[in-house]
C-alpha cells in the first residue's frame, strides 16, 4: 500500500515543506464566494481566477470541484442541468467532486421537495462516479479545498490544468446530447434510443413505446419524459 492510500500524509506533515498549492477558481464563483477565496489566500494558497466552462475549482489535471449549497442543490432537482454539468465535467476531470455546503438535514424541512428525491439524486451521482463531499460551512469548505489541493499537487505531484470542455461538433453528438438531457436518460440510454428510432423526432413521437423497444427503459422513465415534453412551460 502506498503512502497516498493511508492517513500518513495527514498525520505527519513535513515541517520543512513550505510548498503551497494553486487553485484555479471560476470568476463567477469567486464573485459569489469571496469568503472562500479570502480564506484560501490566508492559507497562502495561490489563486488564479478565470472563466471556466464547467466546475468551480480546479485542483489538478484530474480533479475539479463543483460547489453547491444544500439549498441550491435541492432547487436544481426541479431542473436537470446540474447532472449534465457534472457528467460533462467528469469526462475531462476523472476525479470530479460535488461539494455540498450547508446543513444536510435541512432537506427534511423543504416544503416542495421530498427528502427522498435529494437522497435519490445523490445516489444517482455517486453510482455514476461523482464523489459527494458535505461541509457544514464555508470554513469547512476552505479546509477541504486546501487539503485536497495539497494532496493532489504536493503529494501526488499533479498540476492544476484547465481542460477545454468538449463541444458538440457533429449532428450525432448533438442528437445524443439532446436526448440524454431528458430525465433519467443519460448518454448510454440516449444512444440506445437513437439506435432504435434513428431520429430524435421519431423517438419523441413514440415515447410511450420506449419500454418495449429499448432495453433498460421502464414505464416510469418514459412517463417522466412524456411529462416534461407535454407540460406547458412556466417561468
Amino acid at each position: 500500500m502506498s503512502e497516498t492510500e493511508t492517513l500518513v500524509p495527514y498525520l505527519k506533515e513535513k515541517k520543512n515543506d513550505q510548498q503551497e498549492p494553486t487553485v484555479i477558481i471560476d470568476s463567477r464563483e469567486a464573485n459569489t464566494a469571496s469568503k472562500i477565496v479570502k480564506g484560501l489566500r490566508e492559507r497562502n494558497v495561490k489563486i488564479k481566477i478565470q472563466p471556466l466552462d464547467k466546475g468551480d475549482y480546479i485542483l489538478s489535471d484530474e480533479c475539479a470541484v463543483e460547489r453547491k449549497t444544500v439549498q441550491d442543490f435541492a432547487y436544481t432537482l426541479t431542473r436537470r442541468y446540474l447532472f449534465d454539468q457534472l457528467f460533462t465535467l467528469k469526462e475531462v476531470y476523472p476525479k470530479s467532486l460535488l461539494l455540498l455546503e450547508g446543513y444536510l438535514p435541512i432537506i427534511y424541512k423543504f416544503s416542495r421537495i421530498q427528502a427522498v428525491s435529494v437522497w435519490g439524486a445523490m445516489f444517482n451521482l455517486a453510482k455514476n462516479g461523482i464523489a459527494i463531499i458535505n461541509t457544514t460551512s464555508y470554513k469547512e469548505t476552505i479546509d477541504f479545498l486546501y487539503v485536497a489541493a495539497r494532496q493532489e499537487q504536493i503529494v501526488e505531484k499533479r498540476i492544476p490544468t484547465v481542460h477545454p470542455i468538449k463541444k458538440v461538433e457533429t449532428t450525432p453528438d448533438a442528437q445524443i446530447y439532446f436526448i440524454a438531457s431528458l430525465p433519467n436518460i443519460g448518454k448510454e440510454k440516449a444512444t440506445a434510443i437513437l439506435k432504435s428510432y434513428k431520429t430524435p423526432m421519431k423517438a419523441l413521437t413514440n415515447v410511450d413505446e420506449w419500454p418495449k423497444a429499448v432495453y433498460g427503459l421502464g414505464p416510469k422513465i418514459s412517463s417522466k419524459v412524456k411529462e416534461v415534453l407535454s407540460t406547458p412551460f412556466e417561468e
